[in-house]
């Protein structure tokens, strides 16, 4: 027999907040001299390390993309050499010349974020939603974009290559449940071009519009590898979120170098880059007339 999971549910079934990231490891370097300050050293480690993170995703970008348009793939990959560098953790840094003690090493997991705007017309104009040589894209929708009581929330998820996933939902009191995976349905790995629905036949609940009403929201995060961990409880057939910024742990993806095919024919390139989506719709809830 089901549960039903009674869930408020929240503002407009449009995607909100779709983003196209990289998730990569990259190192600075940089020596004092009679130049720099210690801290002016460190700081131009720092810069290095993001600078190498760009390039980094840069190359994947060139060498997986597969683009008949050749001044649409030219576009993206200037999109992201102009990236925005987000550092999500420092992985070590330390002073290590021998001989001097006066350079420094830092080594950096970050997020290389390409213009948002161009991005977009980029995958408009290219039609990245269903084409599995694009950069990875992410699609959450529902069933409806404004729910009385009583009725059912349906979730709906596609990506344009395989991915691994995870769904949340967060209420209008801020308190946040994973969807998937969920204690009866531990998929994680889904299937490019294929829509999903939650809850589906494999999930021990339904979705049912209670009291309180208001604004809320669907959110999914995908990579093309595992997402880092989160902190989670069991509330019967679906887990609640304990780890307050989700989205900053989901991102701590392994980031190991790995094969993968080049464009360029049969030489391989090593890849230290993953790639990250994410997407969010929004809904609102309301009492019965």
């Amino acid at each position: 027999m089901k549960y039903y999971l009674l869930v408020l549910v929240a503002a407009c079934a449009l995607s909100v907040n779709a983003q196209q990231s990289s998730i990569t490891e990259a190192e600075g370097y940089s020596c004092m001299g009679v130049d720099y300050s210690k801290k002016q050293t460190e700081q131009l480690a720092l810069q290095d390390a993001k600078r190498q993170a760009v390039e980094f995703s840069k190359s994947y970008i060139e060498s997986t993309t597969e683009m008949e348009n050749f001044s649409l793939k030219r576009d993206l990959v200037k999109a992201f050499a102009q990236a925005e560098v987000q550092v999500l953790t420092i992985v070590e840094q330390k002073w290590d010349d021998p001989t001097s003690g006066d350079c420094y090493t830092i080594r950096i997991q970050a997020e290389v974020i390409p213009v948002a705007q161009d991005l977009k017309k980029i995958a408009e104009a290219g039609g990245f939603k269903d084409d599995p040589s694009a950069p990875l894209t992410v699609r959450i929708w529902t069933n409806k974009a404004e729910l009385l009581e009583n009725e059912a929330l349906k979730v709906y998820l596609k990506g344009n290559k395989p991915f691994f996933g995870r769904i949340i939902y967060q209420d209008a009191s801020g308190m946040q449940l994973q969807l998937l995976p969920n204690p009866y349905r531990q998929e994680a790995y889904f299937q490019g071009g294929v829509v999903y629905d939650v809850p589906s036949g494999l999930d021990q609940f339904d979705m049912v519009v209670q009291a309180p009403f208001g604004r809320e929201s669907v959110s999914v995060y995908a990579s093309t590898a595992p997402l880092g961990d989160i902190d989670t409880s069991s509330l019967g057939p679906v887990l609640q979120v304990q780890t307050q910024d989700v989205a900053k742990k989901t991102r701590g993806i392994k980031v190991v170098a790995r094969p993968v095919g080049s464009s360029q024919g049969s030489n391989p390139v090593i890849s230290r880059v993953n790639e990250f989506a994410e997407d969010q719709v929004m809904l609102t809830t309301r009492s019965a007339p």
